[in-house]
């Protein structure tokens, strides 16, 4: 069983940058695949980015076609840590941010039921 802790949310202006923490624990991430979503309110949860080992060793990324160029997710194997770095920040990116993790085959990368383990989300607030 994984265990997902967000952090690193809060009230910022719009035009600034912040980073999500996603520590885990109870397994390894490297053998999982991770992603970021977010939820704003009366709204589905949205695909933010995500990564997964490739068979060479490496890991090839993907991002949502709204935050494309703005955000950038990246892992450290070591610290058992995804990241979330966004720039540019807009006040239509409040929401809560979640962290997954799942180990599916195929490309539903971008669908959340794809993910097995969740974070309790960390509240990003934009002001314009």
């Amino acid at each position: 069983q994984v265990q997902l802790v967000e952090s690193g949310g809060g009230l910022v202006q719009a035009g600034d940058s912040l980073r999500l923490s996603c520590e885990a624990s109870g397994g390894s991430i490297s053998t999982y695949a991770m992603a970021w979503f977010r939820q704003a309110p009366n709204k589905d949860r949205e695909f933010m980015a995500a990564v997964r080992r490739t068979g060479g060793g490496g890991g090839i990324t993907y991002y949502g076609d709204s935050v494309k160029g703005r955000v950038a997710i990246s892992v450290d194997n070591v610290k058992n840590t995804v990241y979330l770095q966004m720039d540019s920040l807009k006040p239509e990116d409040t929401a809560v941010y979640y962290c997954a993790a799942g180990r599916y085959s195929g490309s539903l990368y971008y669908s959340p039921p794809s993910y097995d383990y969740w974070g309790q989300g960390t509240q990003v607030t934009v002001s314009s």
